[in-house]
């Protein structure tokens, strides 16, 4: 299980498995770079998603840049803005691998700004979650638990001495380190005792000790007067965990069905055996002959966020891009409101994307962003400048061009072969079509 990928006559490095790496890996790639990984082959392409990256914006570094957009949406009070940033990070950043990381932690440690209502906190909560998006999860773990977003989302002001609450000690446990049956409701109390005290003061984590329960606690079976450092570090060891860790960058990287159980558990004790290392996970599965297996490909949903910005980013649409304000909007219609998934179980994904009314807005989506509505200036595309381009210049040429770039396929789905005259049409049709929504 897990075996690395070698290119083999049955599984070729080619246009299909490149394009394929970055819709799952990242917001999918854009021609040249597509070219580029083809010709530098599986390792160096791999490499260069795995690996951090940064990168400059008009000779500004990125994360200047950046940083400033996000200081002025913070200032500003507006979530809204803040949206507009993330997307911005996610469509013109270096790193689409870890701005995916981030979306799937803040799927994880599902927290909104609907009751929250402190942009500062949300943003420093993503923040945490993407310094720590490859690092060891018992450090990410520790860190969310930490984050005053994460504790005003739980209740945990409401858990004293005289009156625990389990918010925060049952959702730790349940969802966000052990999953369903790997724990009692005694280890639930004995948790929720410890984490008394822990509170959020001027927009920073505080422990009150006047209202800690300092008495001893028993948690999974470890009796001690423990802290609420002490039950998230006795979550951290718990043999559950790496489980869990596995199901969700399974969850992120393969398709529907891919991962077998044997698969999870293999992943699960490679990650009890590597400090739970989320980067060494995210590698294991993408250098491996099971990620670019056929039965892998084009089986995962593509969720709203995920499809919107793999759009502009193979469009190339990013010079000037379109407003991410308006994107934001768009994916919050699509069923994906950043910053505000519906409950503590986050966003449930999959097939639950494709509603009629969600594929409906798909299809208004791909319309309103060839025709430039998207744009502050209202740029339309240009399908036929920008085939010719990449030296693309007869109709069965450009048909092909775009089926290769959006779908990773040569040939045009059926349904679509009359429009190849009408290039702008058959683009707004080929990202609304069935096959575009699976990644």
């Amino acid at each position: 299980m897990f075996t690395p990928y070698s290119p083999t006559a049955a599984r070729p490095w080619d246009l299909r498995r490149v394009v394929h790496l970055h819709k799952r890996a990242g917001f999918a790639a854009d021609w040249n770079m597509i070219q580029r990984d083809l010709r530098d082959g599986p390792d160096v392409a791999m490499e260069r998603l795995l690996a951090p990256q940064t990168g400059e914006t008009g000779g500004t570094p990125f994360e200047e840049l950046s940083r400033v957009i996000c200081d002025a949406a913070v200032e500003s009070g507006s979530i809204n803005r803040l949206k507009a940033w993330w997307l911005y990070r996610m469509l013109l950043g270096p790193d689409p691998l870890g701005e995916r990381l981030t979306l799937m932690w803040h799927n994880h440690f599902a927290t909104s700004f609907t009751k929250v209502e402190d942009v500062g906190l949300m943003r420093r909560q993503n923040d945490t979650f993407r310094r720590h998006a490859r690092g060891a999860f018992g450090e990410l773990l520790a860190a969310s638990l930490h984050e005053p977003a994460l504790l005003v989302w739980l209740d945990a002001e409401a858990n004293r001495q005289e009156h625990p609450n389990e918010n925060l000690a049952r959702e730790m446990m349940e969802l966000f380190s052990l999953g369903v049956g790997n724990y009692s409701e005694t280890d639930i109390r004995e948790a929720a005792r410890a984490l008394t005290g822990w509170t959020v003061n001027r927009g920073a984590f505080r422990l009150q000790d006047a209202m800690h329960d300092a008495g001893e606690k028993t948690i999974f079976g470890q009796t001690g007067a423990w802290t609420g450092d002490d039950a998230v570090r006795l979550l951290a060891e718990h043999p559950a965990v790496s489980g869990r860790i596995a199901f969700r960058i399974c969850e992120l990287l393969l398709g529907e069905g891919v991962a077998t159980e044997s698969m999870l558990a293999m992943l699960a004790a490679g990650l009890h055996e590597h400090d739970l290392s989320i980067g060494w996970a995210v590698a294991t599965v993408l250098r491996s002959e099971e990620f670019f297996a056929d039965a892998n490909i084009g089986t995962r949903v593509t969720g709203p966020v995920e499809f919107v910005i793999g759009a502009a980013r193979a469009l190339e649409l990013t010079a000037p891009p379109p407003s991410t304000l308006r994107l934001a909007e768009v994916t919050a219609r699509l069923g994906q409101d950043l910053f505000a998934p519906p409950n503590v179980f986050g966003w449930t994904g999959g097939r639950a994307w494709l509603t009629s009314r969600n594929l409906i807005s798909r299809a208004n989506f791909t319309h309103d962003l060839i025709e430039g509505k998207l744009h502050p200036r209202w740029t339309a595309f240009d399908a036929a400048a920008f085939a010719a381009a990449h030296g693309f210049t007869t109709a069965p040429e450009r048909a092909a061009f775009f089926a290769q770039l959006l779908l990773g396929r040569s040939d045009l789905p059926a349904p679509l072969l009359h429009l190849v005259d009408d290039l702008n049409r058959l683009v707004a049709a080929i990202l609304a079509s069935p096959e575009a929504q699976l990644a």
